[in-house]
């Protein structure tokens, strides 16, 4: 476990906290990470705007991946971006229209747009997709590049959204169940594995190189590219039979934990 090159990490139910705050300790540990020329890759289903107001003056020194891959930059510059078809969100912005209780969030390159009146879940929902607009119909083209559609269903997304939009499987399009409540549909071969690959492959850095942390169905290709990959205490049960190892939950600050003693391990040998 010596030659880790690499170390990506969800963000929501990984990283951050109930409360969505980042281990104290980070910022040292980044440090070291810095001084042995590991790269940090956080990668969540958040739009990139929402993942780094968390990292700040080391922006330009990590690489993010955004839209669970399908927005991947590393030190600023953009690896990958992709681009949802509009006959495919016209198609599945009307499935969701009929599902009780389900909200949609149109994720683009300059912003997320909804058309919901809920102000509520405009608040919730607003954490994450920091750069948003209403529009009036979310079916209408918008003069931006739509990555994915995010689905919310306040009462679970596994068993109230996906069972409706499990068809377009079929249509060469993603559809994954990123969090307790929330579900994504991208375009097919669009995931956080994908992205860990393309990062890998720029800066010839292999699996058996790779370190990866996450929770929830969303994170199981990205953890299948890591040899070392762990599963958070609290992720869902088929992510930890995915995982090698298992980290503390992220209350408990898990990822930092693990990646501390890590180091601390290869700096007594």
């Amino acid at each position: 476990m010596k030659d880790i090159k690499l170390i990506v990490t969800d963000m929501d139910g990984t990283f951050l906290n109930s409360n969505y705050e980042i281990s104290p300790d980070f910022p040292a540990i980044y440090e070291e990470l810095k001084k042995r020329n590991i790269l940090f890759v956080p990668a969540s289903g958040r739009q990139m705007p929402g993942i780094t107001q968390y990292f700040g003056d080391i922006e330009n020194e990590i690489g993010f991946i955004a839209e669970n891959g399908g927005y991947v930059v590393y030190k600023n510059e953009e690896l990958f971006a992709d681009k949802l078809d509009q006959q495919s969100i016209i198609d599945i912005i009307k499935t969701i229209r009929e599902i009780p209780g389900a909200k949609a969030v149109l994720s683009a390159k300059k912003k997320a747009y909804y058309e919901t009146e809920d102000q509520e879940f405009v608040d919730f929902f607003s954490r994450y997709y920091t750069e948003n607009e209403k529009v009036d119909d979310l079916t209408e083209a918008v003069n931006d590049s739509a990555f994915k559609i995010a689905v919310y269903h306040p009462d679970g997304s596994e068993k109230n959204i996906y069972p409706y939009l499990k068809k377009f499987e079929k249509y060469n399009l993603e559809i994954v169940v990123s969090g307790k409540n929330w579900l994504d549909v991208m375009n097919k071969d669009i995931n956080k594995g994908k992205a860990v690959e393309k990062i890998q492959n720029l800066l010839n850095i292999t699996p058996s190189q790779t370190m990866s942390f996450g929770d929830y169905m969303n994170d199981i290709q990205m953890l299948k590219n890591a040899k070392y990959s762990y599963a958070m205490e609290n992720a869902h049960p088929s992510v930890k039979e995915v995982a090698t190892y298992e980290s503390a939950s992220n209350n408990d600050f898990g990822v930092a934990k693990t990646i501390k003693a890590y180091l601390d391990s290869i700096a007594l040998n």
